[in-house]
Protein backbone atom coordinates (compact mmCIF):
# COMPACT_ATOMS: atom_id res chain seq x y z
CA UNK A 1 0.00 0.00 0.00
CA UNK A 2 2.77 2.10 0.82
CA UNK A 3 4.57 1.28 -2.42
CA UNK A 4 1.27 2.37 -4.38
CA UNK A 5 0.91 5.78 -2.55
CA UNK A 6 4.28 6.52 -2.97
CA UNK A 7 3.88 5.82 -6.82
CA UNK A 8 1.29 8.37 -7.15
CA UNK A 9 2.99 11.12 -5.47
CA UNK A 10 5.79 10.55 -7.50
CA UNK A 11 3.53 10.43 -10.55
CA UNK A 12 1.43 13.71 -9.63
CA UNK A 13 4.98 15.62 -8.90
CA UNK A 14 6.12 14.72 -12.55
CA UNK A 15 2.89 16.20 -14.19
CA UNK A 16 3.35 18.87 -12.22
CA UNK A 17 6.64 19.52 -13.51
CA UNK A 18 5.47 18.93 -16.96
CA UNK A 19 2.39 21.69 -16.53
CA UNK A 20 4.82 24.31 -15.29
CA UNK A 21 7.49 23.92 -18.42
CA UNK A 22 4.76 23.50 -20.67
CA UNK A 23 3.54 27.11 -19.19
CA UNK A 24 6.95 28.38 -19.07
CA UNK A 25 6.71 27.47 -23.04
CA UNK A 26 4.31 29.41 -23.81
CA UNK A 27 4.13 33.31 -25.10
CA UNK A 28 3.71 35.76 -22.56
CA UNK A 29 0.72 38.05 -23.23
CA UNK A 30 1.74 41.74 -23.92
CA UNK A 31 -0.19 44.76 -22.44
CA UNK A 32 -2.80 46.29 -24.28
CA UNK A 33 -1.20 49.49 -26.01
CA UNK A 34 -2.40 53.09 -24.92
CA UNK A 35 -5.30 54.61 -26.06
CA UNK A 36 -3.91 56.74 -29.15
CA UNK A 37 -3.39 60.74 -28.12
CA UNK A 38 -6.82 63.08 -29.23
CA UNK A 39 -5.10 65.34 -32.43
CA UNK A 40 -4.64 68.81 -31.50
CA UNK A 41 -7.17 71.14 -32.19
CA UNK A 42 -6.07 74.08 -35.12
CA UNK A 43 -7.66 77.01 -36.64
CA UNK A 44 -5.51 76.51 -40.04
CA UNK A 45 -7.60 75.99 -43.28
CA UNK A 46 -10.16 77.49 -45.31
CA UNK A 47 -13.76 77.55 -44.37
CA UNK A 48 -16.64 79.24 -45.57
CA UNK A 49 -20.35 80.10 -43.79
CA UNK A 50 -23.49 82.67 -43.36
CA UNK A 51 -23.84 85.31 -40.88
CA UNK A 52 -27.14 87.62 -39.84
CA UNK A 53 -27.07 90.77 -37.99
CA UNK A 54 -28.24 94.80 -37.27
CA UNK A 55 -26.26 97.26 -38.80
CA UNK A 56 -26.41 100.67 -36.30
CA UNK A 57 -26.86 104.44 -37.93
CA UNK A 58 -24.20 106.17 -36.32
CA UNK A 59 -24.95 109.29 -37.55
CA UNK A 60 -28.16 112.16 -36.27
CA UNK A 61 -30.91 113.75 -38.15
CA UNK A 62 -30.44 117.36 -39.43
CA UNK A 63 -27.79 118.91 -41.00
CA UNK A 64 -27.09 122.81 -43.01
CA UNK A 65 -28.04 123.24 -46.43
CA UNK A 66 -25.32 125.92 -47.24
CA UNK A 67 -27.71 127.60 -49.77
CA UNK A 68 -30.90 127.05 -47.80
CA UNK A 69 -29.80 127.02 -44.59
CA UNK A 70 -30.57 124.50 -41.35
CA UNK A 71 -32.97 121.27 -42.32
CA UNK A 72 -34.27 119.41 -39.64
CA UNK A 73 -35.16 115.55 -39.83
CA UNK A 74 -33.19 113.63 -41.97
CA UNK A 75 -32.09 110.83 -39.41
CA UNK A 76 -31.79 107.34 -41.06
CA UNK A 77 -32.45 104.01 -38.87
CA UNK A 78 -30.87 100.94 -38.92
CA UNK A 79 -32.52 97.25 -40.41
CA UNK A 80 -31.02 93.55 -41.00
CA UNK A 81 -27.93 92.66 -42.88
CA UNK A 82 -27.20 88.97 -43.71
CA UNK A 83 -25.29 87.23 -46.17
CA UNK A 84 -21.96 84.76 -46.50
CA UNK A 85 -18.26 84.81 -46.19
CA UNK A 86 -15.00 82.90 -47.28
CA UNK A 87 -11.73 82.74 -45.66
CA UNK A 88 -8.73 81.38 -44.65
CA UNK A 89 -6.75 80.90 -41.05
CA UNK A 90 -3.00 79.95 -39.99
CA UNK A 91 -2.38 79.01 -36.60
CA UNK A 92 1.57 79.22 -35.61
CA UNK A 93 1.13 76.69 -32.97
CA UNK A 94 -1.65 74.29 -32.62
CA UNK A 95 -3.88 73.92 -29.42
CA UNK A 96 -3.03 77.94 -28.42
CA UNK A 97 -1.31 79.93 -29.89
CA UNK A 98 -1.60 83.09 -32.51
CA UNK A 99 -3.56 82.88 -36.07
CA UNK A 100 -3.32 85.00 -39.12
CA UNK A 101 -6.06 85.26 -41.91
CA UNK A 102 -8.13 87.06 -44.23
CA UNK A 103 -11.82 87.07 -45.08
CA UNK A 104 -14.22 88.53 -47.66
CA UNK A 105 -17.72 88.75 -47.05
CA UNK A 106 -21.07 90.16 -49.05
CA UNK A 107 -24.14 91.03 -47.29
CA UNK A 108 -27.74 92.33 -48.69
CA UNK A 109 -29.30 94.85 -46.65
CA UNK A 110 -32.66 96.22 -45.49
CA UNK A 111 -31.94 99.38 -43.77
CA UNK A 112 -34.89 102.09 -42.84
CA UNK A 113 -35.50 105.01 -45.10
CA UNK A 114 -34.75 108.52 -43.54
CA UNK A 115 -37.07 110.70 -42.13
CA UNK A 116 -38.40 112.94 -43.56
CA UNK A 117 -36.44 116.41 -43.52
CA UNK A 118 -37.76 120.17 -43.93
CA UNK A 119 -35.96 123.73 -44.27
CA UNK A 120 -38.83 125.39 -42.39
CA UNK A 121 -41.82 123.69 -43.51
CA UNK A 122 -40.96 123.15 -47.29
CA UNK A 123 -39.58 119.05 -47.77
CA UNK A 124 -36.15 118.62 -48.66
CA UNK A 125 -35.68 115.22 -50.22
CA UNK A 126 -32.39 113.96 -50.15
CA UNK A 127 -31.30 112.41 -53.63
CA UNK A 128 -28.27 110.26 -52.10
CA UNK A 129 -29.12 106.31 -53.15
CA UNK A 130 -29.69 103.30 -50.61
CA UNK A 131 -27.50 101.07 -49.35
CA UNK A 132 -28.82 97.73 -50.78
CA UNK A 133 -25.05 95.60 -50.39
CA UNK A 134 -22.05 95.72 -49.10
CA UNK A 135 -19.17 93.78 -48.47
CA UNK A 136 -15.32 93.23 -46.91
CA UNK A 137 -11.78 91.57 -48.03
CA UNK A 138 -10.43 92.14 -44.02
CA UNK A 139 -7.54 90.46 -42.74
CA UNK A 140 -7.72 89.08 -38.90
CA UNK A 141 -5.23 88.64 -36.08
CA UNK A 142 -6.07 86.37 -33.50
CA UNK A 143 -5.07 84.71 -30.40
CA UNK A 144 -6.62 81.07 -30.04
CA UNK A 145 -6.99 79.58 -27.10
CA UNK A 146 -7.98 75.99 -28.22
CA UNK A 147 -11.00 75.89 -29.34
CA UNK A 148 -12.03 79.68 -28.72
CA UNK A 149 -9.99 82.41 -30.83
CA UNK A 150 -10.31 86.12 -30.05
CA UNK A 151 -9.46 88.34 -32.89
CA UNK A 152 -9.64 91.71 -34.07
CA UNK A 153 -10.54 92.53 -38.61
CA UNK A 154 -10.30 95.55 -40.54
CA UNK A 155 -9.98 96.01 -44.40
CA UNK A 156 -11.41 97.56 -46.94
CA UNK A 157 -15.04 97.48 -48.03
CA UNK A 158 -17.88 98.64 -50.45
CA UNK A 159 -21.57 98.82 -51.04
CA UNK A 160 -23.92 100.50 -53.52
CA UNK A 161 -27.39 100.61 -53.78
CA UNK A 162 -30.72 102.59 -55.91
CA UNK A 163 -31.17 106.40 -55.91
CA UNK A 164 -34.49 107.49 -54.69
CA UNK A 165 -37.21 108.40 -56.70
CA UNK A 166 -37.03 111.93 -55.84
CA UNK A 167 -33.67 112.04 -57.90
CA UNK A 168 -35.68 111.72 -61.11
CA UNK A 169 -36.70 115.46 -60.05
CA UNK A 170 -32.82 116.32 -59.65
CA UNK A 171 -31.75 118.63 -62.35
CA UNK A 172 -27.83 118.72 -61.96
CA UNK A 173 -25.53 116.01 -62.09
CA UNK A 174 -26.48 112.69 -59.82
CA UNK A 175 -24.55 110.92 -57.37
CA UNK A 176 -23.19 107.02 -57.94
CA UNK A 177 -24.72 104.44 -56.73
CA UNK A 178 -21.41 102.41 -55.29
CA UNK A 179 -19.14 103.55 -52.60
CA UNK A 180 -15.89 102.36 -50.84
CA UNK A 181 -14.31 102.99 -47.72
CA UNK A 182 -12.88 100.29 -44.67
CA UNK A 183 -14.38 98.25 -42.08
CA UNK A 184 -12.56 97.69 -38.50
CA UNK A 185 -13.77 95.71 -35.66
CA UNK A 186 -13.15 92.11 -33.92
CA UNK A 187 -14.97 89.24 -32.64
CA UNK A 188 -14.66 85.97 -30.89
CA UNK A 189 -15.00 82.84 -32.70
CA UNK A 190 -15.89 78.97 -30.88
CA UNK A 191 -15.40 75.40 -32.49
CA UNK A 192 -18.02 73.28 -31.69
CA UNK A 193 -15.87 70.39 -33.73
CA UNK A 194 -13.28 70.03 -35.78
CA UNK A 195 -15.41 71.47 -38.96
CA UNK A 196 -18.29 73.69 -37.11
CA UNK A 197 -17.74 76.82 -35.47
CA UNK A 198 -19.96 79.72 -34.52
CA UNK A 199 -18.84 83.83 -34.20
CA UNK A 200 -19.85 86.83 -32.67
CA UNK A 201 -18.73 89.87 -34.65
CA UNK A 202 -18.58 93.70 -34.49
CA UNK A 203 -17.61 96.19 -37.31
CA UNK A 204 -17.66 99.61 -37.60
CA UNK A 205 -18.01 100.44 -41.65
CA UNK A 206 -17.47 103.79 -43.03
CA UNK A 207 -18.59 104.38 -46.79
CA UNK A 208 -17.32 107.78 -48.25
CA UNK A 209 -20.35 109.36 -50.99
CA UNK A 210 -17.92 111.96 -52.00
CA UNK A 211 -20.58 113.86 -53.24
CA UNK A 212 -21.72 117.57 -52.74
CA UNK A 213 -23.98 118.71 -55.33
CA UNK A 214 -25.93 122.05 -55.07
CA UNK A 215 -29.65 121.69 -53.10
CA UNK A 216 -32.12 122.87 -55.45
CA UNK A 217 -35.56 124.46 -55.03
CA UNK A 218 -38.47 123.45 -57.02
CA UNK A 219 -41.13 126.20 -56.39
CA UNK A 220 -43.95 124.32 -58.57
CA UNK A 221 -44.04 121.39 -55.67
CA UNK A 222 -42.52 123.23 -53.58
CA UNK A 223 -39.57 121.37 -52.43
CA UNK A 224 -36.03 121.16 -51.88
CA UNK A 225 -33.73 118.47 -53.03
CA UNK A 226 -30.24 117.54 -52.65
CA UNK A 227 -27.96 115.81 -51.07
CA UNK A 228 -28.91 116.01 -47.51
CA UNK A 229 -26.81 114.80 -44.86
CA UNK A 230 -23.77 111.94 -45.65
CA UNK A 231 -24.76 109.21 -43.09
CA UNK A 232 -21.52 107.12 -44.77
CA UNK A 233 -20.63 105.48 -41.47
CA UNK A 234 -22.44 102.74 -39.68
CA UNK A 235 -21.68 100.05 -37.13
CA UNK A 236 -22.88 96.03 -37.87
CA UNK A 237 -23.18 93.62 -35.19
CA UNK A 238 -23.86 90.28 -36.64
CA UNK A 239 -23.68 86.39 -35.59
CA UNK A 240 -22.06 83.77 -37.80
CA UNK A 241 -21.75 79.75 -38.35
CA UNK A 242 -18.39 78.63 -40.56
CA UNK A 243 -17.47 75.33 -41.66
CA UNK A 244 -13.91 74.17 -41.93
CA UNK A 245 -12.62 72.20 -44.91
Amino acid sequence: MRHVFKAALSGAAAMSFAVAAQAADLPRQAPPPPPPALPVFTWTGFYAGVNAGYGFSTGSGGFTDPTYGTATGGGRSGGFAGGGQVGYNYQFTPGSGFVIGVETDIQGAAFGKADAAYIGGTPYYSIRPSLDYFGTVRGRVGYAFDRVMIYGTGGFAYGGGSLPAAASAYPYTLPGTTRTGYAVGGGVEYAFTQKISAKVEALYMHLGRGFSGAAYYDASVPAYYGAGKSDAGFALVRAGLNYRF
